[in-house]
């Protein structure tokens, strides 16, 4: 099957999926909403609806797949799909983003089943602002669940850190600090207009400058760029040799133009941008008996197509005289979509 490539050349490489949108946890940049509709049980993807449709994406280019949700671990049995995901032909990485309140119990399945690394979202570590931020998580099971990945032999461990200003902008060191000394790599996030219902404003982002900044006063730091050249991260090293870190500069330093993610939804709809208004549904054409060629044929015209570019577009309205107003553009949810 042919690799695909959409209007700007760029191919598709990466694919997220959407496990579930449920979450234990209710993080203020990622599920403000007090009123949500969960997506009705039957409407979820199969473990084996999933395979079958990544195995369709890596034919048309993708070789690596990252296990999202909501939360994915509050998915029963996710191990049974790592293990049919890592079999697949032409994958090349299998991640997984957790918030890691179950890490500790699951960590041995997952590394069993054939999961290669994780990211483990950790905002800070100070116990009484981790609950707030997530309104019910506890840091310390989060903890528990990191260091027992660790000696699973998960690697390498990421923590992703959103930097949120007067939130927990000032435990950037604090975070750098942890990761070095428990050796860990650490990607901090410009805080970002996810979703329709995060009241986000520019006010309340740190930009990667100020956050790189803000580390080389304690810690010297070498750019090393983008991993394959289109990682969401610019990586940097510490001068030292102890360990990396990366800033994804989604508002300040858009990456559209070397962008290749693509995102399948819990419930089958397959988004090519994360912040899309829509998506397109794949799951009723399949469980309507449609043939892999006709739905290979759905995706790769529909990249074809692909013409996102919103940060490049939100940069530039920042930077206009008339400004940025996030509610705009309707967009689907992050705890719908996926990170």
């Amino acid at each position: 099957m042919a690799k695909v490539r959409d209007l700007y050349n760029r191919p598709v490489k990466d694919l997220r999926i959407s496990v579930t949108d449920r979450c234990n946890f209710r993080c203020t940049y990622c599920m403000p909403l007090d009123e949500y509709v969960w997506i009705d049980k039957k409407e979820i993807l199969t473990f084996e609806e999933i395979t079958r449709l990544a195995n369709l994406f890596i034919q048309l280019g993708v070789d690596k797949i990252r296990l999202t949700g909501g939360e994915p671990l509050v998915r029963r049995d996710l191990e049974k799909l790592i293990c049919q995901l890592s079999s697949l032909n032409g994958l090349n990485d299998l991640s997984l983003t957790t918030n890691g309140s179950v890490l500790a119990e699951k960590a041995p399945a997952l590394k069993s089943a054939g999961l290669k690394r994780i990211n483990v979202s950790i905002d800070t570590l100070d116990p009484e602002k981790f609950k707030r931020i997530t309104k019910r998580g506890d840091l310390a099971r989060v903890l528990e669940g990191l260091f027992t990945a660790q000696r699973c032999g998960l690697n390498p461990i990421k923590i992703n850190a959103v930097i949120e200003r007067g939130v927990n902008d000032d435990e950037i060191i604090d975070l750098v600090d942890f990761s070095r000394k428990n050796g860990f790599a650490i990607r901090f996030i410009e805080y970002m207009d996810v979703g329709n219902s995060n009241n986000w404003t520019s006010e309340k982002m740190v930009s990667k400058k100020e956050i790189i900044e803000r580390i080389k006063t304690r810690f010297p730091l070498r750019e090393m760029g983008r991993n394959r050249g289109s990682a969401p991260s610019v990586d940097y090293q510490f001068m030292d040799g102890s360990g990396d870190i990366g800033v994804i500069a989604s508002v300040t330093e858009p990456f559209c133009s070397s962008c290749t993610r693509v995102r399948l939804t819990a419930d089958g709809k397959f988004v090519t941008c994360l912040f899309s208004q829509q998506g397109i549904d794949l799951k009723t054409p399949m469980r309507n008996g449609a043939t892999d060629e006709t739905l290979a044929e759905v995706i790769a015209a529909t990249w074809r197509q692909r013409r996102d570019r919103y940060s490049d577009e939100r940069l530039e309205a920042l930077l206009s005289p008339t400004g940025y107003d996030p509610k705009r553009r309707q967009k689907i949810e992050m705890i719908t979509l996926g990170g």
